[in-house]
C-alpha cells in the first residue's frame, strides 16, 4: 500500500520540490490537495475482503499518503520500497528487532545509542536473543559482528554524535549474512539515505525533525525486501502499534516545510558549533559538520546535511544547570528537531554514558545571530 503511487515526482527535482509534493494524490477537481484525516475503525466490506482497506488496525488512507511520502524521500524514484508508519519511534524500532530476530539469534546494538536501547536489550535477552554492543565511532561494531543475524546502526549517534561508515558496515554485515538497520532519526532523509548506502531498513522517529513541531509522536520503517517488510507489517498488526489518523495527517502536513526547516536549522547548528568551538574554554564540542570534528571525514562521505543537534560539555553539573537557566531563546526540554531550540543536561536521565555537564542542544529555526548571541551570553553568565 505504500509504494510510489500518487503524483509522479518531477525528474531531477530538488529536495524542496520533492517535500512539498511528497505523497500527494493525483489532483481531483474541487478536492483538497492533501485529503483530511480519515477516522475509521472499519470500512464497508461486502463480499470477499479483496479491497485496499478492510480494518482500521491494518490500513488507513491517511497512513497511505504519508507512507508514500516518506518512501519517496528515503529512496527517491524507487518503486520497490515499502514504508510503514507506527505510533512512535520506539514502536518502529521494536518492529524491526522483534520481527526479524528469534531465540538463539544474535544482534549487534550500539553501546552509545538512544537511551531506550538498554530497555530493548533486556527484553531481547528475555526472549533468548544474544545482544552484543560496541560504540558507534571507529566502526567498532565490526569487531562483534560474526554470527549475528542483525546489525543495528545509529549514525550520528544520540547524544554523542559519533558517526560510523555505513557502507563499510553494510558490506561486512551482508558478507557475514546479517541484515542491517540504520536509525536515521537525527539525519532525516534529507541528510542521509541509508537504503542508498546499502542498508536493509531505514528506521526513524518522526517525532523529531521530520515533523518538527513537537506535537506528534510517530515512527516509520522503510525497506526493500518484501519478506522482511511483511514481517514488520505483521508485527504492527499483532501489537497494534499504529498511529492515529490525525497524527499521520499532521506529519504529512509538516513534511512540506522539511527542507526549509532542515536548511535553516543545519546552518544555524553549524554557526552555534563554531561559536562554541571558539569559546575560550575547551567545551569538547561535537558536530559532524565541523571540519575539526573526529567524525567529519566519514560523515561528509555519506551525509548530505549534518543535522540540527550540537553537543558540548561544561565542567560541572552545577555549571551546566546555570547555563540552561540563563538561556532565553532555548527551552530546557528533551527530544530534538523542533522549530524552537531546546537543550538539556543529558545526565539528568541517568541512561547515557556522558559527563554530568554534558549538554545536548537541538537548534531550532530562530534567527542565527540571535541564537548564537543567547548561547554565548548564557555561557558567560554561567561562569560567574
Amino acid at each position: 500500500m505504500s509504494g510510489t503511487q500518487g503524483q509522479a515526482p518531477v525528474p531531477g527535482a530538488g529536495d524542496g520540490t520533492r517535500v512539498v509534493r511528497a505523497g500527494l494524490p493525483e489532483p481531483v477537481k474541487y478536492e483538497p490537495t492533501l485529503p483530511g484525516p480519515v477516522f475509521a475503525a472499519h470500512y464497508h466490506l461486502p463480499g470477499e475482503p479483496t479491497g485496499a482497506y478492510t480494518y482500521g488496525r491494518d490500513e488507513n488512507p491517511t497512513w497511505t499518503h504519508l507512507e508514500r511520502a516518506i518512501g519517496g524521500l528515503e529512496a527517491p524514484g524507487e518503486s520497490d520500497v515499502e514504508t510503514l508508519v507506527f505510533a512512535s519511534g520506539m514502536a518502529a524500532i521494536s518492529s524491526v528487532l522483534f520481527s526479524q530476530l528469534r531465540s538463539g539469534d544474535a544482534v549487534v546494538l550500539p553501546s552509545d545509542g538512544y537511551q531506550a536501547l538498554p530497555l530493548v536489550r533486556g527484553q531481547l535477552e528475555a526472549y533468548g536473543i544474544e545482544v552484543r554492543t560496541a560504540p558507534t565511532g571507529g566502526d567498532a561494531q565490526l569487531r562483534v559482528l560474526d554470527g549475528a543475524r542483525l546489525l543495528w546502526i545509529e549514525t550520528p549517534s544520540n547524544p554523542g554524535l559519533d558517526v560510523c561508515d555505513v557502507r563499510r558496515l553494510v558490506e561486512e554485515a551482508h558478507a557475514r549474512g546479517a541484515l542491517v538497520a540504520v536509525d536515521n532519526t537525527l539525519a532525516t532523509p534529507l541528510g542521509q539515505r541509508p537504503l542508498e548506502l546499502g542498508a536493509d531498513f531505514s528506521v526513524a522517529s518522526g517525532t523529531k525533525q521530520l515533523t518538527g513541531h513537537g506535537d506528534v509522536l510517530l515512527g516509520y520503517v522503510t525497506g526493500r525486501d518484501p519478506e522482511a517488510m511483511a514481517a514488520v507489517r505483521r508485527w504492527r498488526k499483532i501489537v497494534g502499534a499504529i498511529p492515529g489518523p490525525m497524527e499521520a495527517w499532521l506529519a504529512h502536513r509538516s513534511l512540506a516545510t522539511l527542507q526549509l526547516r532542515v536548511e535553516r536549522q543545519n546552518a544555524t547548528a553549524l554557526a552555534v558549533a563554531e561559536a562554541l568551538q571558539d569559546w575560550p574554554e575547551d567545551l569538547a564540542v561535537r558536530y559532524p559538520g565541523l571540519p575539526k570534528d573526529p567524525s567529519h571525514a566519514v560523515a561528509a562521505g555519506q551525509m548530505r546535511r549534518f543535522g540540527c543537534v550540537v553537543s558540548f560539555t561544561l565542567p560541572t553539573r552545577a555549571r551546566a544547570e546555570r547555563f540552561l537557566e540563563e538561556l532565553r531563546l532555548v527551552d530546557d526540554a528533551t527530544s530534538f528537531g523542533g522549530v524552537r531550540s531546546t537543550a538539556e543536561r543529558r545526565g539528568r536521565w541517568g541512561g547515557d554514558d556522558v559527563p554530568e555537564g554534558f549538554i545536548r542542544m537541538s537548534v531550532g529555526a530562530e534567527d542565527t545571530e540571535d541564537l548564537v548571541a543567547d548561547v554565548l551570553r548564557a555561557l558567560e553568565a554561567s561562569a560567574r
